[in-house]
This record gives structure tokens, C-alpha cells and sequence, in this order.
């Protein structure tokens, strides 16, 4: 038996038949002018969930490399919202992972998430340098290790390949150490996007 199912793409057009997704609750948009389609695509919780870390992420980093907004500020303003992105996440994807029997994996998650947040404050409140030189890195290392489980959870060669191009940007970014929040911003931001835009493999 094949760990992966390696006659499907890594990623996909979504099927344009609901009743694909008939288990899960979704979002289906159409947008016309006239007989013509501008855009139609179908969004899952899980869809909404990455949209709306896109999203936030971006802003985060943008504003980090852009804004003379103080370090205090920040983290304060982001950690908000984003305990506010955790709880939309945990209610949007609850049907998801409840349909995948991984739930455990939302809670994961949401550790990792926390963790991360904790060494982020931490790191500002308490002036720990090493990790305010690497706050790129944490993240992308936080988004990596998650990846890297839920692709191998649910048998996924799309997520574990995100898992391990997030690994190799922390190892690019002393290259572009002066463009690094905006460079980590666009880049997690960008698969969060494509996973929520395209069908990824999993085994079934």
C-alpha cells in the first residue's frame, strides 16, 4: 500500500461538483458580468482559515519591515489578533477535522501557534536578542514543523513539499537580511493562498 497517492497532483483545480465536498460545510463563489465568469472556486473552513492567515500574516511582516510602529506595540496588536485568528480557525475547521478523525491535529496547531506566539512576547518584553534576530526564522520554522506533520497525517506530498521549502528559506534569509520580514510575509502568506485556492493530494 502506497503511503501517498502518487497518481494525483500535488495540487488541482477543485472539483466544480459540491457534491464533492458534501461532508464538509463550503463556500462556493461565482462572480459574473453578463454570461461571462470573472472567477468562481469553492472554499472549505480550511480554505477560509489560510485566506484569513494570509492575510494577517502578511500585514504582520509588512508592518514590521515598513512602519516605525515600537516592538511593544506589535506584539501587543498581533498577539490580539491573532488569538483572534485561533478562534476562528478552531470554529471554521472543527467540521473539517471531525470529518478527518484528526482532530488532534487542530489542537496541535493551535500549540504551536501559542508557542510561538510565547517566544515571539518573551523575546520583546524580556530583550532576549538571539531570538529578536531570528523572529523570520521561529515563524517559518512554527509553519514548517506544521506543515511537515499534517502532510504526513493525512499522507499529502503538497503539504510536507510547503514544510520543506519553509525549512529552506530560513536558511536564504541571512542573504536577504535587510528584506527578511518582507520576504517571510509575501512567502508565507503566498502558499497559505495557493492551498486555499487549489485542491491538494491527500491519500483517501
Amino acid at each position: 500500500m502506497n503511503f501517498f497517492t502518487n497518481s494525483a497532483p500535488l495540487l488541482r483545480r477543485k472539483p466544480s461538483n459540491p457534491q464533492y465536498y458534501s461532508h464538509y460545510k463550503y463556500w462556493f463563489i461565482d462572480w459574473q458580468i453578463g454570461k461571462y465568469q470573472i472567477y468562481s472556486n469553492l472554499y472549505t473552513q480550511i480554505d477560509l482559515a489560510c485566506i484569513l492567515w494570509a492575510f494577517l500574516v502578511f500585514i504582520m511582516f509588512v508592518t514590521a519591515q515598513f512602519f516605525p510602529v515600537s516592538w511593544v506595540v506589535q506584539t501587543v496588536l498581533w498577539s490580539a489578533l491573532s488569538l483572534i485568528c485561533l478562534i476562528a480557525m478552531i470554529r471554521w475547521t472543527k467540521n473539517w477535522v471531525t470529518v478527518e478523525c484528526v482532530n488532534w491535529l487542530l489542537n496541535f496547531w493551535v500549540v504551536l501557534v501559542i508557542a510561538g506566539l510565547l517566544c515571539t512576547n518573551l523575546s520583546i518584553f524580556l530583550g532576549w536578542g538571539i531570538v529578536l534576530i531570528h523572529l523570520c526564522s521561529l515563524w517559518l520554522g512554527v509553519a514548517s514543523v506544521g506543515y511537515l506533520l499534517t502532510g504526513i497525517t493525512l499522507h499529502s506530498r503538497a503539504l510536507i513539499v510547503a514544510g520543506i521549502f519553509h525549512l529552506l528559506v530560513i536558511w536564504f534569509l541571512p542573504f536577504i537580511s535587510a528584506w527578511q520580514f518582507l520576504f517571510t510575509g509575501t512567502f508565507m502568506a503566498f502558499f497559505l493562498v495557493i492551498l486555499a485556492e487549489f485542491q491538494w493530494d491527500r491519500y483517501k
